[in-house]
């Protein structure tokens, strides 16, 4: 079992530290509004674009709060991280910040340009067949073999912490703006940036319906959700949400999540990528599918939403250029 595990679930306090360590670093990301979406859906929304956000993705928060934690006498064997992509260009960036040598255990399916810009900051990427292999076993032993620290991309304190973050952002900006949040989304693969999110943005409006946004098939939150407990998906294949594949919520996440969030939404491939559309075209975004997905489910009406101030976070915008092309073609 993880040592995080062990730990109590974070709090807002330990997000307000998260805020102070990574604030120097990361982007403060908008509150994006577009009347030709509040047209659309009938309601007011905001999206946080955390493609905006250093790396692209929000992963660059909890991968900074974590690397910045680790003692100084512990930072020469440097970091090892396993990820499809946006957690490994995090950690990546974080320890070029920090001048620590990081390892990246990444599928060898993983989009090219997730590898090449991983590469970019530094980082040694270890690819390994995510059919086949065992990725956290991997890291795992290259870690134990070099004295590296694991940077885990979601069952950790310190990268909840630092995901949170960006739900302590929506808070504050919807404030503000003297508005109340009704409904946030936001998409979970093992669950960080959501559990992140939730403990905000519940800290400071506690009638706020959580709600997580998955690939249809690949909706192991909300199965676990309906069941009380962590439950795998069944999904077969591959989604077009490459950063949101993982078979089964964290157990520190969704001892968490199972306590805040109200329930689970899905989008399909197909409507996902209407998404991904939709948001260049009409909104001049550019959202990878796996942050796209909250988005696609606003739009395929799978979120009551109407007369309610609607928050969804655009996790992302790392999307391979070929994907991209044919999405909004």
């Amino acid at each position: 079992m993880p040592e995080s595990i062990q730990n109590p679930p974070i709090g807002a306090a330990d997000i307000e530290a998260a805020a102070k360590v990574v604030a120097p670093f990361a982007v403060r990301t908008p509150l994006l509004s577009f009347p030709v979406l509040n047209e659309r859906v009938g309601t007011k929304v905001f999206l946080k674009p955390e493609m905006l956000q250093r790396t692209g993705s929000f992963k660059f928060r909890g991968a900074f709060n974590k690397l910045a934690s680790i003692p100084q006498d512990k930072r020469g064997g440097g970091v090892v991280a396993f990820s499809s992509g946006n957690h490994a260009q995090g950690v990546a960036a974080a320890a070029q910040i920090l001048s620590m040598q990081a390892t990246i255990v990444m599928p060898a399916d993983s989009p090219v340009t997730k590898r090449e810009r991983t590469k970019g900051y530094g980082a040694e990427v270890v690819l390994y067949d995510r059919d086949k292999e065992d990725r956290e076993a991997i890291a795992n032993g290259i870690a134990a073999k070099r004295g590296a620290t694991l940077v885990r991309p979601y069952d950790d304190p310190f990268v909840i912490a630092g995901q949170g973050t960006a739900g302590r952002e929506i808070a504050e900006d919807m404030t503000a703006l003297g508005l109340v949040p009704d409904i946030v989304v936001a998409p979970a693969s093992g669950g960080g940036l959501i559990a992140g999110v939730a403990t905000a943005v519940k800290a400071k409006f506690p009638q706020a319906q959580v709600i997580v946004a998955e690939p249809k098939d690949y909706d192991d939150h909300g199965l676990s959700l309906r069941a009380g407990h962590r439950e795998a998906h069944h999904a077969a294949g591959r989604t077009i949400c490459d950063a949101l594949m993982a078979a089964m919520p964290g157990e520190l996440t969704f001892s968490i999540n199972s306590k805040l969030l109200a329930n689970g939404v899905i989008a399909s491939d197909e409507e996902v990528g209407a998404a991904v559309a939709y948001a260049y075209r009409e909104l001049k975004l550019v959202v990878e599918p796996g942050g796209a997905v909250g988005l696609a489910a606003l739009l395929a009406g799978r979120i009551d939403a109407r007369g309610k101030n609607v928050v969804i976070v655009l996790s992302g915008g790392n999307v391979d250029a070929d994907l991209f092309a044919k999405l909004v073609a």
